[in-house]
């Protein structure tokens, strides 16, 4: 009876031993935050995989009949890169240790794109008819929406979150995908982090306080408001529905999105991003002028981050819209000398000088008085047209008219453009939204006609006319587009800024 109960003893024991032996080893192998059943993974590029593991641990990571062996450091990170895929799937997908295991059944390889911004991008697609009906056609495209939040520190995780088989919710980012999906017949896979009423200082890094003044002066205010961090605090913290005066608290503020929305994706291999933010610095001139030097040193942190130089920003520039305090000025819609969004258009075409960086004309959309349009079809398409000649080297006309040179003759201005072949008027009726210079110091809207690939300007009683200026104005009314209908983009010649 002894003996027996000593080998029960010894056999329990044994299975403790055992047991904990596995438990030790139980939820060591870990993997970042987009990496889920139902995934997409971004084609013809090398593909970064990390995560963590026991400490000194071999991990094997695989795709479809492809592995890679790494490993782990002494704190348990690790990261693999995968080859280069062509598009297909679904494949399998797995990481393994010695002890552990992650394996998902459903990966696929296509594009993968990032969509982020305010308001604009937010808005759903089922408050739209023609995008919604889209919306239920397809079931190519998969989701990762990132969780609305905001952290004081760089956060490497998504706490929430997962790939769905469903279409973005968002307007702009549905359509987009749907379009380019539709044109490259691949996967398409969309991130989408975007949060309304954030301005691109919620989005930034703190690291850029180094070069850029105004957003150091910012964040030394927000850092010293104890009241302001212990607000944020508690609503972080609270288990109950966040209302609405808390949500918008917490979005208007600096980095802090950034944070836990934007840096847990670095690394994620991609093709690129596309931004639909601005409405939110609009405030002054000064502030529109800012922009124009803080987002170019954005991208460029974030394409350090993802340590991928071909990482394609593709940013959709402000439509038109004349609303806020200036409503009810008069003319104050068309003028091209008030302090209107067409200060931030400029600021966002100046992109373009940057590398891998491409900018969505928008002027000919929007509404007067309403910060959010419902006309966002035309929007994702213009930006899965411009994805398409990235992704496929598509040839074609693939944006509207840009402004090239001008030059004056007598007393008319002729002003010449690229993109523009087949140009033309939308409506048949001449072209609008162009003003002259005169030498009465004054601007005078001009009679315009197309003569070829080019528009020739006069306006009566106006002299030796010198610059031009089209489009430049809150809400201007234009009509003016290439053989594609894609419409020409706002411009000016002057470089004095009145």
């Amino acid at each position: 009876m002894f003996q027996k109960s000593k080998k029960k003893s010894f056999v329990l024991f044994s299975l403790f031993i055992v047991l904990a032996s596995f438990s030790s080893f139980a939820n060591h192998l870990e993997l970042g935050p987009l990496f889920k059943e139902h995934m997409v993974l971004q084609r013809n590029i090398p593909i970064n995989i990390w995560g963590t593991s026991l400490p000194n641990s071999l991990v094997s990571v695989s795709l479809k009949n492809k592995s890679i062996q790494v490993k782990a450091d002494a704190t348990g990170s690790w990261k693999a890169v995968l080859p280069k895929f062509k598009a297909g799937g679904p494949y399998e997908f797995s990481v393994k240790t010695n002890n552990e295991s992650i394996i998902f059944k459903d990966v696929m390889v296509g594009e993968v794109w990032i969509c982020a911004g305010q308001s604009n991008m937010v808005w759903p697609h089922k408050n739209i008819p023609e995008i919604h009906q889209l919306a239920q056609q397809s079931k190519k495209l998969r989701t990762f929406e990132v969780p609305k939040t905001v952290a004081f520190e760089k956060q490497n995780n998504i706490k929430e979150g997962s790939w769905s088989l469903e279409n973005p919710s968002s307007a702009v980012a549905f359509t987009f995908a749907y379009f380019l999906q539709k044109y490259a017949d691949v996967p398409v896979g969309i991130v989408l982090t975007a949060w309304g009423s954030s301005s691109l200082e919620g989005w930034m890094p703190i690291e850029l306080t180094e070069e850029l003044p105004h957003f150091k002066s910012i964040m030394d205010t927000f850092k010293h408001d104890e009241d302001k961090i212990k607000r944020i605090k508690t609503i972080v913290s609270s288990k109950k529905t966040r209302v609405r005066n808390d949500d918008i608290f917490l979005r208007t503020q600096p980095n802090i999105i950034y944070n836990a929305m934007m840096h847990p994706l670095e690394t994620f291999s991609c093709r690129g991003m596309v931004w639909y933010q601005g409405e939110s610095n609009t405030k002054t001139k000064k502030d529109m002028l800012q922009y124009g030097e803080s987002f170019p040193l954005w991208i460029e942190y974030l394409r350090k981050q993802w340590n991928q130089k071909e990482f394609t920003a593709i940013v959709i520039a402000l439509p038109g819209y004349a609303g806020g305090k200036n409503k009810n000025k008069l003319n104050y819609a068309e003028s091209p000398t008030e302090d209107s969004w067409a200060w931030m258009r400029e600021s966002q075409y100046s992109f373009e000088n940057m590398k891998n960086t491409h900018v969505v004309t928008t002027i000919d959309l929007g509404e007067k008085l309403q910060i959010h349009p419902k006309d966002k079809l035309p929007v994702g398409k213009r930006v899965a047209l411009l994805a398409e000649k990235i992704t496929l080297d598509k040839e074609g006309l693939v944006e509207g008219p840009i402004f090239k040179k001008h030059i004056i003759k007598n007393n008319e201005i002729v002003v010449f453009f690229k993109n523009s072949k087949g140009l033309k008027t939308n409506n048949g009726a001449s072209p609008k939204g162009f003003w002259i210079y005169g030498n009465d110091k004054k601007w005078h809207k001009a009679e315009a006609r197309i003569k070829g690939r080019k528009v020739i300007l006069k306006a009566e009683g106006v002299r030796n006319p010198t610059q031009v200026r089209y489009a430049f104005s809150a809400k201007p009314i234009v009509n003016l587009a290439n053989k594609e209908g894609l419409p020409t983009r706002p411009f000016r010649t002057d470089e004095f800024l009145d």
